[in-house]
């Protein structure tokens, strides 16, 4: 089964080689993409001297994902953030678990965040709980078989909320598979400075407002505002969402 790996990416020139050098290592891989959204810390040019495709887009992730995806040519496509770490035999687990179930469309990996406090904890069962209702998003590494992605629509390339909207109509054809082992593990950095609770009453402020038909830029506009006002007043890199 051959993988295409797509990772979006913005400003990540710190992260994305060994992100790279990881999947490069797993058997099954047919490919890695890296789609730039214009980032200014050279992180196009670090992605190719590590060996990755890369190609040039306006930033927002949805864009950068379904540039990826028109482009890749393997069996199945793993979406993939690119401040992930990868886990070792990532590859042959999605390889695995497709041959496994035939019926199934695709799926993705158990969430675990790389904070070692109580907060990135109530994450990691965050996660694991609202993924037993079918909800999951673009961090876990969502993957897909070609025909499904093709079959579905694709990515659709919105300001906001393309994981989910993607992630629905995936839940729809079939029953997908979540990888337990081995689990993926993903950065915490963009709920720093932001409690609990305004996260989950963020989370849920935008999950209504995307069932209401509220536009894509608005939501991005909401999401971008209330993050701003629920981080502490201190000077930070340029990060993605």
């Amino acid at each position: 089964m051959r993988i295409s790996v797509i990772i979006p990416a913005l400003n990540e020139a710190q992260r994305l080689p060994g992100l790279i050098t990881a999947l490069k290592a797993e058997a099954g891989l047919h490919e890695i993409i890296v789609v730039d959204g214009a980032s200014g810390d050279g992180s196009a040019q670090v992605a190719r001297q590590a060996g990755a495709t890369v190609l040039d887009s306006r930033p927002g992730r949805g864009h950068q994902v379904a540039l990826g995806a028109a482009q890749a040519t393997g069996d199945v496509m793993l979406f993939l953030h690119a401040d992930s770490c990868f886990p070792t035999g990532g590859l042959a687990a999605i390889d695995a678990a497709l041959s496994a179930a035939p019926e199934s469309p695709g799926g993705n990996f158990r969430l675990l965040f790389d904070g070692e406090d109580d907060f990135s904890r109530w994450l990691d069962d965050f996660y694991d709980r609202i993924r037993r209702r079918g909800i999951y998003y673009g961090d876990s590494g969502i993957f897909v078989r070609r025909e499904v992605y093709e079959r579905l629509g694709g990515v659709r390339p919105i300001e906001l909320m393309e994981d989910y909207d993607f992630v629905r109509r995936l839940e729809r054809a079939g029953p997908t598979r979540c990888i337990d082992t081995p689990a993926l593990v993903t950065s915490s950095r963009r709920f720093r400075g932001r409690g609990k609770w305004s996260i989950i009453r963020g989370w849920l402020w935008i999950h209504l407002l995307y069932y209401l038909g509220i536009s894509p830029k608005m939501m991005a506009w909401f999401y971008d505002s209330s993050r701003r006002h629920q981080r502490p007043a201190v000077t930070t890199a340029a990060e993605p969402r």
